[in-house]
């Protein structure tokens, strides 16, 4: 037990539920002779068992209304758990509900000491880091501005700037990075790394799987209050996304096999030797694969003038349908056009896009040039893109086009967007930056003083 700042046994949390006010008093005066008719019962967690190590950082994944928050809050002391144990070795720093201390009538200086004091600081540990706080914090002459003329970027920053001043044995974060620009995002991260770094245990919550995989040392998978797996990062994000993407009547399924898996949901100390998440797992874990869930909620069509695009998929070379990708490998996008009208100087052309919209890359079947001179009502083709993933992880949407002249010049007969999706699986730890892997060759020369 030395080496855990977290211990977890059993834990289970039930919300009272009132569907009116007045039933809260009715259930209170009432009690067990019949107040229950009052109040309906609600079970956020179930039967939790978990262990974090001294120094180690864990990622927890799981949907909206998962219980993740929940968890956290009762780690952190803000909510008491309804059975079993818990046990938490070390100062806490939380970023549950940035800002949550302030005075809204108070100036962020003023704020400052206040969240600090709440933090658990003295006034002259926050004298001692003031400059700090605010650099990091940088939200200029508006410190002296009272708190409720501030935007939520600015309310944010100064909230998490004091928080991790606190120097914490354990930090807290509750996809608190959510908001604010990017810029300041990348800067929180860069500090909880090094908060990482300096020997602190982390625990992170969070939908981003890139970030989980990059700060997290292991992590957890909850569901309906339920932990379902714990494990190597990258093959709890698998799942995760799994589940994500999953239509609504195979979902208890892939919850089950999740289940199955080996040693999932053991405590990390009665799994200590068994076989690695990467292990059970096997080669399979890097090869390419059908999910059907990952399916776009709807493409978005132009009106066709002749033409109709539809089967449009990606396979690896030997014709095996997939939309979960190895990075560094060749994959086909393929889709089918029908022709109801005669049209010349025909043409394909397709795009990958990020969930942002960003275009990232596409081409064509050819220039106008050389497209093909004509195709008569009722002809049909298949337009074949070979290219190889050099994508960074994550989900990635395809765009697909068909033009050509049916009286007025070069246009779209039929044009979809987001038509297919995709996403590139994490393989391993990454020195490529951005979403594009350019084939970079790095080296190191030494050279005279």
């Amino acid at each position: 037990m030395s080496s855990d700042a977290i211990r977890v046994e059993g834990l289970s949390k039930v919300f009272a539920i009132y569907r009116k006010p007045h039933h809260r008093m009715l259930h209170m005066l009432l009690g067990a002779s019949g107040g229950e008719h009052w109040v309906e019962r609600f079970q956020a967690l179930k039967d939790v068992y978990l262990e974090v190590r001294r120094g180690e950082t864990v990622g927890i994944v799981g949907r909206n209304g998962s219980g993740k928050s929940t968890l956290l809050q009762i780690i952190c002391g803000t909510l008491a758990p309804t059975t079993g144990l818990i046990e938490v070795k070390g100062r806490i720093a939380a970023l549950l509900e940035l800002g949550a201390g302030f005075n809204q009538e108070f100036t962020g200086r003023e704020n400052v000491y206040l969240y600090g004091t709440v933090l658990g600081l003295t006034r002259s540990q926050i004298e001692q880091r003031l400059a700090s706080i605010l650099e990091f914090a940088d939200i200029g002459e508006f410190i002296d501005q009272p708190v409720k003329s501030y935007s939520s970027g600015m309310y944010v920053r100064l909230a998490f700037s004091v928080a991790i001043h606190v120097d914490p044995d354990i930090l807290v974060v509750d996809e608190a990075l959510s908001v604010g620009d990017e810029a300041f995002q990348r800067k929180c991260f860069a500090k909880i790394a090094s908060i990482k770094d300096a020997g602190a245990t982390v625990l992170f919550v969070s939908h981003s799987a890139t970030a989980v995989i990059d700060l997290c040392d292991r992590a957890v998978l909850i569901d309906a209050g339920e932990v379902l797996a714990v494990g190597e990062p990258k093959q709890i994000v698998t799942q995760y996304q799994k589940m994500l993407y999953a239509p609504k009547d195979r979902l208890t399924e892939i919850k089950g096999e999740i289940r199955s898996k080996p040693n999932s949901r053991a405590p990390e100390s009665h799994a200590a030797n068994a076989s690695s998440p990467a292990q059970d797992i096997g080669a399979s874990y890097f090869l390419p694969y059908w999910d059907p869930g990952l399916v776009p909620p709807a493409a978005i069509g132009y009106e066709p003038k002749g033409a109709r695009i539809w089967d449009a998929r990606i396979q690896t070379l030997d014709g095996e349908k997939v939309n979960v990708l190895v990075p560094g490998e060749t994959y086909e996008y393929r889709y089918q056009v029908s022709f109801e009208v005669r049209a010349s100087f025909v043409r394909f052309g397709m795009m990958i896009r990020t969930t942002t919209g960003a275009e990232l890359g596409g081409t064509a079947t050819s220039n106008p040039s050389d497209a093909i001179a004509l195709v008569e009502s009722g002809n049909g083709f298949e337009a074949i893109f070979e290219f190889r993933c050099a994508l960074a992880p994550g989900v990635y949407f395809l765009n697909a086009g068909a033009l050509g002249d049916i009286g007025m010049g070069e246009e779209f007969l039929d044009r979809k967007m987001d038509v297919a999706m995709f996403r590139v699986m994490h393989t391993g730890h990454r020195l490529v930056t951005g979403f594009v892997d350019l084939d970079f060759d790095a080296n190191i020369e030494r050279t005279s003083p």
